[in-house]
This record gives structure tokens, C-alpha cells and sequence, in this order.
């Protein structure tokens, strides 16, 4: 499982010209998935966000976490982030998760995520073609790879 982390002012996802979720000062989360992911990453990925002191604190160093600041998410599915560009120009999403097992996985993501943030997080939806806005804060772009763990 892999995920990009962006610091965001303000995201919003729209879908077929109306828009699905908009937050202020939060996260986005690119979440990819692949066949061999399970519970546990689920569990280590979420615990790792809902820790993470990137937001300023008084005196504008990054010590606080996304609870701390009350911010909210927004995830966003994101099977590209499973590409393999290895050979050629054309990447492979072969350790992509299909359908049957990404969804399940994808839903439980959010699901923990929220349980652990204690306030619903908001999403793209599963498929689609979606537009996503972002005015990435600092920028701060965090990526973490269940695989890459230590």
C-alpha cells in the first residue's frame, strides 16, 4: 500500500462537474493498493498519518498533528501510484489491486482512518473520473510505502 500525503490550505474533488468533497486545512491522501496489501498495512498506514507532526505549531516549526489542528481529509483512490516504469516509457500497473480486492481495502482504509482521526474523512469515488484541486501548504508532500515500513 503506498500513499502521497499532501499539507493542504484547501482540496476539493468534483466528479462529472459537481463536487464530491472540499476541505480547508488538511490532508489529501493518494491511496494505491495492490493484490498482496491487508489489514495490517491498513492499520500502520492510518496510525502513521493521524501521527504525523507537519502542521506549525506557535512558533512555526512543525510539531503538530492533524488532530491537534482539528484538520480534515480527503482520500483519493490512486492505482497509478502502483505503476512500474522499469522497462520502457509506457508504465504497468500490473501490482495494481483489481476491483474485488482494492474496493474492500479502499472502504476499510477510510473507515480506520476516520475511527483514528474520530470525525468522518471525506473521498473521491472508486473508479471515477475525478478532478482534484489542491493548494498544497508549504508545500509538504509526504510519501510512505507499507512495504518500506523501517
Amino acid at each position: 500500500m503506498r500513499v502521497v500525503i499532501q499539507r493542504v490550505s484547501q482540496a476539493s474533488v468534483t466528479i462529472n462537474n459537481v463536487c464530491k468533497s472540499k476541505i480547508n486545512q488538511g490532508f489529501l491522501i493518494l491511496l494505491g493498493i495492490e493484490e498482496a496489501d491487508a489489514d495490517e498495512d491498513i492499520i500502520w498506514l492510518c496510525r502513521k498519518i493521524t501521527g504525523l507532526r507537519v502542521f506549525d505549531d506557535e512558533a512555526g516549526v512543525m510539531n503538530k498533528s492533524i488532530d491537534e489542528i482539528g484538520g480534515n481529509i480527503i482520500v483519493v483512490s490512486q492505482f497509478t501510484l502502483m505503476a512500474s516504469y522499469r522497462k520502457g516509457n509506457r508504465p504497468s500497473y500490473i501490482r495494481a489491486a483489481g476491483h474485488a480486492t482494492a474496493i474492500p481495502l479502499y472502504e476499510r482504509f477510510c473507515k480506520v482512518l476516520s475511527d483514528e482521526l474520530g470525525r468522518p474523512v471525506q473521498t473521491g469515488e472508486f473508479g471515477a473520473d475525478m478532478k482534484v484541486n489542491i493548494l498544497n501548504d508549504g508545500p509538504v508532500t509526504i510519501c510512505m510505502d507499507t512495504k518500506n515500513k523501517e
